[in-house]
């Protein structure tokens, strides 16, 4: 399948995975190349990052939260979904910005605001405060998600877009992983305002790597010229498409189940079954470790060999079978049951997931070969909106109960299996639109 967004004067890097614009200089060293197109893939994992560093980090907090500002969890899991709204509603304005803007300048003014609005909640003297701050934060920081998933679909096409998003899990796969670590050890030192402060440093040392080494992936001839109605005309068109948008909700609800895990198992973990905050960090980085094999062995192993839909059927079935499980340990099934037990069926959750996220994305987007901007929007912002909407949910029932956390995880699973089968119609064979490179 030939690569997309690439004019017949463009160079490739040595590792071919960064095009080298016609205007820049192709008589570079081939190490220095080398090390750009690397850097670039790096810096699109941070980027994509960007979710995981502002909620992950915070997770192990949340109790604490609770105390210092005087507030039950279910309203401090509001922080949670105020931010995840934020970025759900911000893809919708940034993505199509960057189809007329390109991808460097709307990112990096999005990045500016995301660092003041991350001290700015590490500043918040109320729970009210905290939450319109985290709202902002979660504007701002939509622009990293949106971005970096269109660059992606700037620069590759089929199987080579799908094994690029496994790589990107790989680089943004370590930060759920450490994020958690480094909340539970700043909250040896300090309180949970020294989290914000660690997340505005991040903040800052990524617009800085986005300003002097990311290069600009849209050439000005691919731009749209039109406004706010040819956004919204992008989008229609897009919805139009009943396999896109199956793909979009399949992934969306999905992503429902992971984010009623990541908005729960702070209260379940340590509420419910006495676990301290460096207890949970181990365990959802343990977790986090799931999920980046298996979406590496989905990017070097199954794409290529399997079906991409096949490999998306299996990631839903074990994510069904993972939440059925959850649902009747918590609901006293099999009697009183430990830690453990948990840990494991979460384990098999978060892993599944290597195999449902990249290829939900890549499956979306190999049906649009215009607005990038757009459709990577519509990705996202379904799958934050459907996520903000679960968040509260799971804590309705109090925090000394896991079974608003598995009965949410097991409706937004066979919702997702429902999208794909009724609305994706696999068994058609069809990835990509009339007259789309196959």
């Amino acid at each position: 399948m030939p690569e997309r967004g690439r004019t017949a004067g463009d160079e490739k890097s040595a590792l071919g995975d960064i095009p080298i614009p016609v205007s820049a200089p192709t008589s570079r060293p081939t190490r220095s190349l080398r090390r750009t197109g690397l850097l670039v893939t790096f810096i699109l994992g941070g980027l994509t990052a960007t979710p995981p560093l502002a909620m992950d980090m915070y997770l192990p907090s949340l109790p604490e939260v609770t105390t210092s500002l005087n507030a039950p969890a279910a309203s401090v899991q509001l922080t949670l979904t105020a931010c995840l709204a934020g970025m759900a509603l911000g893809q919708l304005l940034i993505g199509p910005m960057s189809d007329r803007w390109g991808r460097r300048r709307p990112l990096l003014a999005g990045l500016v605001v995301y660092v003041v609005a991350t001290v700015l909640c590490g500043i918040a003297p109320s729970l009210e405060f905290l939450v319109a701050f985290r709202l902002v934060q979660g504007l701002a920081g939509s622009a990293g998600i949106v971005i970096a998933r269109t660059v992606v679909r700037d620069l590759y096409d089929g199987d080579a877009m799908a094994r690029f998003f496994s790589t990107l899990m790989l680089i943004s796969g370590v930060a759920p992983i450490v994020a958690p670590l480094i909340g539970g050890q700043i909250l040896r030192v300090t309180d949970w305002r020294g989290v914000f402060a660690v997340l505005t440093v991040v903040g800052i040392a990524l617009a800085v790597l986005v300003w002097f080494r990311l290069p600009e992936t849209l050439d000005p001839a691919d731009r749209h010229s039109g406004g706010v109605g040819e956004a919204l005309r992008s989008m229609r068109t897009l919805l139009a498409d009943r396999v896109f948008t199956g793909y979009v909700l399949t992934g969306g609800f999905a992503f429902a189940a992971l984010f009623a895990y990541i908005a729960a198992s702070p209260f379940v973990i340590q509420e419910i079954y006495g676990a301290s905050p460096q207890t949970f960090s181990l365990l959802f980085g343990v977790n986090s470790i799931g999920l980046v094999i298996v979406g590496q062995i989905n990017g070097k192993v199954l794409v290529g060999r399997v079906s991409m839909d096949k490999v998306l059927a299996v990631g839903l079935a074990v994510i069904t079978l993972s939440a059925t499980a959850l649902l009747l340990m918590a609901t006293g099934v099999f009697g009183e049951v430990g830690l453990l037990p948990v840990s494991a069926a979460l384990f098999v959750l978060m892993s599944a997931m290597g195999l449902a996220m990249p290829n939900t994305q890549t499956l979306a987007l190999l049906r649009t070969r215009h607005s990038a901007g757009a459709a990577s929007a519509l990705l996202g912002t379904t799958s934050f909106l459907i996520g903000a909407v679960a968040s509260p949910l799971v804590g309705i029932a109090g925090e000394d109960t896991a079974v608003p956390m598995a009965v949410v995880q097991l409706a937004a699973a066979l919702v997702a299996v429902g999208c794909f089968v009724g609305m994706c119609r696999p068994w058609n064979g069809r990835t990509t639109l009339e007259g789309a490179e196959s």
